[in-house]
């Protein structure tokens, strides 16, 4: 999608708002400001205790020195107790971290309570398929929210990021989403520029997350079927979206942002070469280990993705625009006739993004990733269909008719039967999708 150079200059005041948040001007600033509520302090609750949500209330307590921590939540007492523990005696965040045990929520429905402990800010970082329903939370409680990606597993799920995301916008609360990138300036700078014609007419985007794999967690004596699963939830489709959407999303983010907009449809292959019950002890669930996808786009130019979770092959983790005259890896480098090098600033985008958020709440900016994000969690999913049926997949079409992973909220709970269940043996392999047979809506 071609961009004019209104756009350009757009960018640019952007850009230098987002500059602004790492230099000493904007850390003395906030000290100074007062949010909407009339309080210097911003109350913070996280939802989520595992090793990104822990990160992000660090994170989120980095980038300005009015945010407090007074509650946290998670499915399992040992996560939430854990993470509640490592912040109370983290001596950096000493007198900013408030956590008495009363605070401490268990269950998968304690994002409830969490969010209704007069917090300003809740940090939704629980299991993927969760999202969705968590975000629309909070925001009908009038809070300002940063959420992991990928925001939602399935097409149910997006259409409420669609319809929250409108809610957010009418109460002018703010949203960011962990998409980093979106927050780097080098990123930023170097899309802006494509956008302003540096590598001519886009023709096409590469984009890849080839690696070796995550964690893997054990079945543990006497957890339920409901507990196993959310436990080891990277391996399940309703609860991770499977790795195409958990982090491929990352790129396929960049994508959708250099052709401006999202796909309008997918073709793909894909399949589950390593992620054999006999190699893990079926500890692996039911999803793939590779996909490639072909997105076409409206105007016709292709995104052409990759992503692999098996050790010992070729590694990537990347984004690439090629256009007529020109190419640019798309964070920093533009080859060709307009050939150019990022030389601005460095930032840490996963505490920038909290400096953005924090920052348009002081200043009531408009701010709401909710948007490029929702599209970017279908985007994974549309890939997804594509590689479990085998067939072209239609974004309206997935959109309208992509079936529904994730159970209702009601049926959350530890003693209800999650929506895929195992064999006798205790294998998820007839679960997984066998393309030219598994039907995409």
């Amino acid at each position: 999608m071609s961009r004019t150079k209104a756009n350009r200059r757009e960018f640019l005041q952007q850009s230098g708002t987002v500059l602004a948040g790492a230099s000493l001007v904007y850390q003395a600033s906030v000290a100074r400001m007062a949010h909407a509520a009339g309080s210097d302090v911003l109350k913070v609750a996280l939802i989520g205790c595992g090793g990104r949500g822990h990160g992000a209330a660090q994170d989120c307590l980095n980038a300005a020195e009015n945010t407090v921590i007074v509650a946290v939540a998670d499915a399992f007492a040992d996560r939430a107790r854990g993470v509640a523990r490592a912040l109370r005696e983290n001596e950096k965040f000493k007198g900013r971290v408030d956590l008495p045990d009363e605070r401490v929520f268990v269950g998968l429905d304690s994002y409830k309570a969490a969010t209704d402990c007069g917090v300003d800010i809740v940090l939704l970082c629980a299991p993927p398929g969760f999202r969705p329903w968590h975000y629309r939370y909070a925001i009908e409680r009038g809070k300002h929210v940063f959420m992991e990606k990928p925001c939602c597993t399935d097409a149910p799920g997006y259409r409420v990021l669609v319809e929250t995301n409108k809610l957010a916008d009418q109460k002018k609360l703010k949203v960011v989403v962990g998409l980093q990138r979106r927050h780097d300036p080098r990123y930023r700078e170097t899309i802006a520029r494509i956008h302003d014609g540096a590598i001519g007419k886009l023709m096409y985007t590469r984009v890849y997350w080839n690696g070796s794999g995550v964690w893997i967690r054990d079945r543990q004596p006497g957890q339920t079927e409901m507990q196993y699963q959310v436990h080891n939830w990277y391996y399940f489709v309703w609860l991770s979206g499977d790795h195409i959407c958990e982090q491929h999303i990352h790129n396929l983010d960049i994508g959708n942002w250099v052709h401006g907009g999202h796909p309008v449809e997918a073709n793909g292959m894909g399949g589950r070469q390593v992620r054999t019950g006999a190699r893990h002890n079926n500890n692996v669930g039911h999803i793939y280990d590779h996909h490639f996808v072909e997105f076409t786009f409206a105007d016709g130019t292709k995104m052409f993705s990759q992503c692999r979770h098996i050790p010992n092959c070729w590694n990537n983790v990347s984004e690439h625009a090629h256009g007529t005259e020109g190419y640019s890896n798309c964070n920093g480098l533009i080859e060709g006739a307009r050939r150019w090098r990022y030389q601005g600033p460095s930032v840490n985008p996963y505490v920038e993004e909290h400096k953005n958020l924090i920052r348009a709440i002081l200043k009531d900016e408009p701010l709401n990733d909710g948007h490029h994000a929702a599209d970017a969690s279908m985007t994974a999913v549309l890939g997804r269909m594509a590689t479990y049926s085998g067939q072209v997949v239609t974004w309206d079409e997935a959109v309208a008719k992509g079936p529904a992973e994730v159970p209702p909220p009601e049926k959350w709970t530890w003693d209800a039967e999650p929506p895929i269940k195992p064999d006798a043996s205790g294998s998820y392999e007839h679960l997984v999708a066998m393309p030219g047979v598994y039907k995409p809506y």
